[in-house]
Order: structure tokens, then C-alpha cells, then sequence
């Protein structure tokens, strides 16, 4: 039987459509995610999506174009992770990106809707995400690119945090639906010793005068060396304090400091 996400669909995500599910040939306006891996075809890519951006610092834009993925990511797969309990198919070799004319991430087409976690420990349930998507493209962006693979996990982290934190807010949460995520962010390492790259992404802090903590990233996504984009919203650099931040870029899916 194939399981319906629509009604996840509601309250916080009320704004996006659901995954696209077809057995059929991937849509026109869809790029195999296998893809990403092969530097030719990644290359050409942030070249497309660097136009919008007048060509500038190949890293930032790296890092901007992850930002809109991640965000696109997160958004889908935590929901049906944290809210149904079910894992989707997101390893890079099974899925299919639906893309902007520019080469933006805009949403997922997926073989099927998902299939019952096997394991719901903090870590196990996040797997297919952390090895099959997550590892994988970041070593690919950073290869290409020369930026740091910190950014890029850095990214990550930041839409994984937010959405997570979202969704405990969807009407269909339970009191500990976004528990499984605030252990796993909560972690140093993973259970086979590996460092953990998405350990406590954000922090927050009062700000002067208090109102509400503000919520300031671990580490920059150096969008900053784009002219005209400033620093984002939750820049963690000294120097943001007094400096033009730029607004967001168009944004629809990547609210999170953009």
C-alpha cells in the first residue's frame, strides 16, 4: 500500500507540497542525484546557479546552492522520519532532485514513499541520511570547490536544527517528537567513534536588550564573500555585530539565516 504524506502537509509546513512519488520516468525538470558526484556534472551546476550571483567565490556559492538543498532536504525527511516514523528513500543513487531553471534545489522526486524505520535509535534512524546523502555529496562539494567540509556540514546542521525544532510545533507532534534529533545533535560521536558532524549546530544566546535568544551558528557559511549578500542572519563572526546584513535570497525553502 502506498503511504500518503499529504497530510503532513499542515500547520508549520503548510507552505510546501509534498515529495513528488512516481515509478514511472523521472520528470523533465529532474536531475538524478547520483549525479552530484561526478565533478564535471557538479561543476556545471554551481556554474548555472552561480549566474544569479554574477559568478563570484566559487566556495560561497557552493555553500549557498547547499543551503537550499539542505533546507529542501530536512524539510520533507524529517517530517516523515519524526512525524511518521517512516524512512525515505534520499540515498543519492535512488533519488531524483526537481531543479529551478538555475539548477536550485526545489524538491524531491522519490521512487516510493518511505518504508518503516527499522531502527529508532537517535542515530540508526537518521542513517540513510547521514551515509547515503549527507557524506557523500559534502566530500563531492568540497572536493570541487576547495571549500572546507565543516561549511557544508555546518549547513546542514543549521536546516536540521531548525526544521527539527519546527516540526514540535506541527499538529500532529507528540511531546517528544523532536527528541530522536536533539540526541542525535547532542552526540560528539556516533557509536562506531566517528566524530559526529552534526553536534550542536547552533547555540542561542540573549541578546542586548533581552527579548528572545538569538540563534547564532556554530560556524560561518561564508556567504559574505558574495558581493552584495552580507552576512546571514545567524553569523556566528564577531564582525557581524554593526555590519549591512544582506536580505535573504528570494526565499522559500531556506528561511533559516538564508
Amino acid at each position: 500500500m502506498t503511504h500518503d504524506l499529504s497530510p503532513l502537509y499542515i500547520g508549520p509546513l503548510a507552505s510546501f507540497s509534498p515529495p513528488r512519488i512516481t515509478t514511472t520516468a523521472p520528470g523533465a525538470d529532474t536531475l538524478s542525484a547520483r549525479k552530484l558526484l561526478d565533478p564535471p556534472r557538479l561543476t556545471a551546476l554551481l556554474d548555472r546557479f552561480g549566474a544569479r550571483y554574477r559568478h563570484g567565490d566559487r566556495r560561497a556559492i557552493a555553500s549557498l546552492w547547499s543551503k537550499w538543498h539542505f533546507s529542501t532536504l530536512f524539510v520533507h525527511s524529517l517530517a516523515t522520519n519524526l512525524l511518521f516514523e517512516r524512512d525515505l528513500p534520499l540515498g543519492l543513487h535512488e533519488l531524483h532532485l526537481i531543479q529551478s531553471s538555475d539548477g536550485q534545489t526545489a524538491g524531491l522526486e522519490l521512487a516510493h514513499a518511505g518504508k518503516p524505520l527499522a531502527d529508532l535509535d537517535p542515530v540508526s534512524r537518521f542513517t540513510t541520511l547521514l551515509d547515503h546523502h549527507l557524506t557523500p555529496l559534502i566530500q563531492a562539494l568540497a572536493d570541487t570547490t576547495g571549500a572546507s567540509p565543516k561549511v557544508f556540514w555546518s549547513n546542514a546542521g543549521n536546516y536540521f536544527e531548525y526544521f527539527a525544532n519546527a516540526l514540535t510545533h506541527h499538529p500532529m507532534a507528540a511531546p517528544d517528537t523532536g527528541a530522536p534529533a536533539r540526541a542525535l545533535m547532542a552526540c560528539r560521536t556516533l557509536p562506531d567513534g566517528r566524530r559526529n558532524p552534526l553536534f550542536q549546530p547552533v547555540r542561542y544566546v540573549t541578546p542586548t536588550p533581552p527579548d528572545r535568544p538569538a540563534r547564532v551558528r556554530r560556524m560561518c557559511c561564508i556567504r559574505y564573500l558574495i558581493d552584495d549578500l552580507g552576512y546571514c542572519a545567524n553569523c556566528p563572526l564577531a564582525c557581524r555585530r554593526g555590519a549591512r546584513q544582506a536580505t535573504p535570497e528570494d526565499t522559500k525553502v531556506a528561511p533559516a539565516g538564508a
